[in-house]
């Protein structure tokens, strides 16, 4: 039986390209055929190689990866294409951070053996489904892997929200927005609302209001199965906006309701190393480990 693995990224930039090419070669010395959007793999400038045949039907369908190139915004994207397939995805980071990408662009070499010997892990991470509702009637519904937020949509005028939890009134805050964050999206647009950050397997979903006008306005840790509700106060005079990992957005009608509860489909995240958040935290923020007295080997 033929091996698949789907091809995504930025093919825009050059380095991208580059091990786009790379990665397309050395997969075909063991048989793996690849896979992805005509266009797409035509820009990384691979469509004529023997081994690539363009996709059809249900993007990641028959892959046993999505390799994407890039930083954790192209990664965001290809977890919009490859979700409903299930598809795990492998990131090669060739951004900055790339809190989400597993492998760096120097050890494309070690990625490519560890494709071949099909020596990954999955890891599965909660989602968001969103619903707006206008008088009671869904009018867009959407998903995040890491952030659901409601946010102004004028720099001038700030936004009075009401705040629900499971079905009871927490507060109203005249604020910028707020971010409703799996665990994933803690070390995303959460951390810079001023968010703790949250291990990857608790059970939670982060509020973090966006500079609120309000005596209680911190951050709130909360259940997964929580379900969590924001409505704007009528006659606020300002207008909002709801954006989905910062890729999908709905201009919010007055008396637009904005309901954020767990999915049930998860994106899949394919691990490589099995070295814990702890490792993945220090090396990209940089952190200062000087002192500690423990052992020095990655786990």
């Amino acid at each position: 039986m033929t091996r698949r693995v789907l091809l995504s990224g930025h093919p825009g930039r050059e380095q991208a390209r580059q091990t786009a090419c790379e990665l397309v070669e050395e997969l075909a010395v063991h048989d793996i055929e690849i896979t992805g959007d005509e266009e797409e793999l035509r820009a990384f400038g691979v469509l004529d190689r023997p081994n690539v045949v363009p996709q059809t039907g249900l993007p990641g369908e028959g892959c046993e990866l999505a390799v994407v190139l890039g930083g954790d915004g192209t990664i965001l994207r290809s977890a919009e294409t490859v979700r409903a397939a299930g598809t795990p995805l492998l990131g090669i980071n060739l951004g900055h951070v790339g809190f989400l990408a597993e492998a760096e662009r120097d050890n494309i070499h070690e990625t490519v053996e560890r494709i071949v010997s099909r020596s990954w892990t999955v890891e599965e991470r909660e989602t968001l489904e969103v619903d707006v509702t206008v008088n009671g009637e869904v009018v867009w519904n959407s998903w995040a892997l890491n952030e659901a937020s409601v946010e102004k949509a004028s720099r001038e005028r700030m936004i009075e929200l009401v705040i629900e939890i499971d079905g009871r009134p927490l507060s109203t805050w005249g604020c910028d927005g707020v971010v409703i964050s799996t665990p994933t999206g803690s070390t995303a647009y959460a951390f810079s609302a001023g968010g703790p950050v949250v291990w990857p397997g608790v059970e939670a979903l982060l509020l973090c209001p966006i500079s609120a006008h309000a005596l209680f306005a911190r951050p709130l840790v909360l259940s997964h199965d929580v379900r969590v509700a924001v409505e704007m106060v009528a006659g606020s005079p300002g207008r909002a906006v709801v954006w989905c990992d910062g890729r999908r957005s709905f201009d919010l009608p007055e008396g637009a309701r904005i309901a954020v509860r767990r999915s049930l489909v998860p994106v899949r995240l394919a691990r490589l190393a099995e070295a814990p958040f702890t490792d993945r935290l220090v090396a990209k923020f940089d952190l200062s480990v000087h002192g500690w007295r423990g052992a020095r080997e990655v786990r």
